[in-house]
């Protein structure tokens, strides 16, 4: 419990102004941002840029998520994969309280938002999830339970065979060359990740393979291989167009 000298974290604050709802921890420190007229697009780029995802699961069955947010990811993925079960972990009952505000649906039989701690979750979760977005953080940055060994570990522990870790990293971490290192150790060095697609958000792509890959997880790990080998498609400019284009497919795409 937080004492009088230590109050712990400060609450989350929502701001709107307009069109615009910001979810911040620290004044002008946006970490989601929704437009109320349109309350399931993705507004910010490093959202876009985790959506790349579907470039290597285009059909995830069961995806996770490591925090809620604004519930920005949790919206447009409950939309656009109608056919995904969809579990967001949120460490902070008070950000979860937050959730009508952000137009978040309700749980029903596809999507929960489940309070709890996102590393015990995934040590228990074997060979059970499609997908899992990484996007934890708090008014200190991200937690260090989110960026440990043992966390990754858990992370491939609880990925199918084909499956995607996306981590949301920030390039003036301190320990960002630690996290990326981590992340390669835990998924035997198969991470790519896009050159400027969203400014100092770093997002990675970590897939786990299989011993004898089926046709189609192979073509899978070739596509994973190319873009890690050209850091996406070679230019940020570019990288920031797929962004926006996948984005924009899936948005439109018959459901």
């Amino acid at each position: 419990m937080p004492s009088e000298h230590d109050p712990g974290p400060p609450a989350p604050l929502v701001r709107t102004l307009g069109d615009r709802r910001t979810l911040e921890f620290t004044p002008g420190d946006i970490q989601s941002e929704m437009r109320l007229s349109r309350p399931d697009a993705l507004v910010l780029d490093y959202a876009r840029a985790m959506m790349c995802y579907a470039l290597f699961v285009p059909a995830p069955r069961h995806i996770l998520m490591v925090g809620l947010g604004g519930g920005s990811l949790a919206k447009f993925c409950y939309r656009h994969f109608p056919a995904a079960r969809i579990t967001v972990l949120e460490i902070s009952a008070e950000v979860i309280a937050l959730r009508e505000q952000f137009q978040v649906p309700p749980d029903d039989a596809r999507l929960r938002v489940i309070h709890a701690d996102a590393a015990g979750y995934v040590q228990a979760a074997p060979d059970s999830v499609d997908v899992i977005l990484v996007d934890g953080f708090d008014a200190a940055g991200m937690p260090p339970e989110l960026g440990s060994a043992a966390f990754y570990a858990g992370c491939r522990h609880a990925l199918r065979a084909g499956g995607v870790l996306v981590a949301n990293l920030l390039s003036y971490d301190p320990h960002y060359a630690a996290l990326t290192g981590r992340i390669g150790a835990a998924f035997d060095g198969r991470v790519c990740q896009f050159d400027g697609i969203a400014g100092n958000n770093h997002i990675l792509f970590a897939l786990r393979t299989a011993g004898r890959p089926s046709p189609a997880l192979a073509r899978r790990a070739a596509r994973h291989a190319r873009l890690a080998r050209w850091r996406g498609l070679g230019l940020a400019p570019l990288n920031r167009l797929l962004a926006q284009a996948l984005v924009a497919w899936l948005a439109r795409r018959p459901v």
